[in-house]
C-alpha cells in the first residue's frame, strides 16, 4: 500500500481507512449529492428521518458514497458521525469547522473536501424538506442554490465521468433488484 502524506492527522487516516457508515442506502428520506468544481470528488450523502419523542425530526441513519481522495473519504465519514441522532436543526448547523476540528485539522490545500462533505449533509436536509412540502430556511435556500451551481459545473466539467458515474449507480441498483 502507498504510504498516505503525513499531513493528515492520524484521525483522518483512520476514517479514510475504514470510513463510518459507508455505503448506498435505500429507501432514504432525503439525498444530497454534491461536486467539487476543483477536484472533481463527488459525494452523494443519504438520510433515514424519524421523530423523538419530543416529535422533533431527527437523523435515524446516514450512509455515504464518495468518489474522491483521503479527505473526500475521511470528511464524508466523520460528517455522518456528527449528523447520526441530531434533530434536522442540529445538523443543519454542522459545517466547515466542525468536520475540520473533529477530524483534528485538514492540510490547507484539502479544506475544500470540508465544504463538501457539509454540503452534502445540507442537501440531504434539503431534499427532505422539499419532499416532504416542509418550510425551507432561507439560509438553506441560499446555500442550496450555491449548491446546486457548484455542481452544474461540476457535471459540465467532468461530463463523460459524470455519465460513467451515474451508469455505475443504475448498474447496481438494477442488480440488487434481480436478486
Amino acid at each position: 500500500m502507498a504510504k498516505i502524506n503525513s499531513a493528515y492527522t492520524k484521525k483522518v487516516i483512520k476514517h479514510f481507512k475504514n470510513p463510518h457508515n459507508y455505503g448506498k442506502m435505500e429507501n432514504y428520506d432525503g439525498l444530497g449529492k454534491v461536486g467539487n468544481p476543483t477536484c472533481g470528488d463527488v459525494m452523494w450523502l443519504y438520510i433515514k428521518i424519524t421523530k423523538n419523542k419530543k416529535g422533533e425530526e431527527v437523523i435515524k441513519d446516514i450512509k455515504f458514497e464518495t468518489f474522491g481522495c483521503v479527505a473526500a473519504i475521511s470528511t464524508s465519514s466523520i460528517v455522518t458521525d456528527l449528523a447520526k441522532g441530531k434533530t434536522l436543526k442540529e445538523a443543519i448547523k454542522i459545517d466547515r469547522n466542525s468536520i475540520v476540528n473533529a477530524l483534528g485539522g485538514l492540510p490547507p490545500i484539502k479544506l475544500h473536501c470540508s465544504v463538501l462533505a457539509s454540503d452534502a449533509l445540507l442537501e440531504a436536509i434539503y431534499d427532505f424538506l422539499v419532499k416532504n412540502k416542509r418550510a425551507v430556511s432561507q439560509e438553506l435556500e441560499n446555500n442550496h442554490k450555491r449548491i446546486e451551481a457548484s455542481r452544474h459545473t461540476v457535471e459540465e466539467k467532468y461530463q463523460d465521468w459524470v455519465q460513467i458515474e451515474e451508469t455505475i449507480h443504475k448498474d447496481e441498483k438494477n442488480k440488487k433488484n434481480k436478486k
